[in-house]
């Protein structure tokens, strides 16, 4: 009990030494724990800038640079989006294309195939360690799923599935797309609509 009461007063000391002289004045430099926080390397607007050679710290935003907002946001190559609506689009807004398909089968087996398996039917290669539940491009209602709903889906995840944004440029993960519906249409393909030689390499 003697040891408790010393170190309760012990630390009361410590407090009031510590909080009871705030808002206090002194003649000495307070100590500055952060000091970056007090004295930031930033640049003020309207002001002189030494690093810039005409001296400006306002400047212009550099070519490329995108807006939140802007027309980029606004169309349906960049957003898989009817533009003024949250509709996704039917089809591709891409001209179909033999690069246009090679270039989504090479992206599709870099980012896609390792989770829904190189025929699109959800058996990746993390099927054997443990992840289950990945989407069968061969589901109805994924067939049904519109193309602008399927980029939706790439460039910003769903469920588990992270999105992919960042990663694969619009235009590749419309190649992606188109690649997926290729996958789809190996399935349901009819006879009639296999050429008459690659119908009979089939057989």
């Amino acid at each position: 009990m003697r040891y408790f009461v010393l170190g309760f007063f012990l630390l009361c000391i410590l407090a009031v030494s510590i909080a009871g002289f705030r808002g206090d004045t002194s003649r000495r430099t307070p100590i500055e724990l952060f000091p970056d926080m007090d004295r930031q390397p930033k640049v003020r607007p309207q002001t002189d800038s030494g690093f810039f050679s005409d001296r400006l710290s306002s400047r212009t935003t550099p070519e490329g640079t995108v807006s939140r907002g802007s027309s980029y946001e606004a169309n349906a190559f960049n957003t898989g989006r009817i533009a003024g609506t949250t509709n996704f689009v039917a089809v591709l807004p891409v001209k179909l294309t033999d690069g246009l398909m090679a270039r989504g089968q090479q992206r599709y087996d870099i980012y896609c195939a390792v989770c829904h398996g190189a025929a699109g039917d959800g058996k990746g290669v993390t099927m054997k360690y443990g992840m289950v539940g990945m989407a069968n491009f061969h589901d109805p209602r994924l067939i049904e799923m519109t193309d602008g709903e399927i980029f939706n889906t790439i460039t910003h995840g769903k469920n588990l599935m992270g999105g992919y944004g960042s990663n694969i440029d619009p235009e590749d993960r419309w190649a992606v797309v188109a690649y997926v519906r290729a996958l789809q249409r190996s399935r349901l393909a009819k006879d009639s609509e296999i050429p008459e030689a690659a119908r009979a390499a089939l057989k």
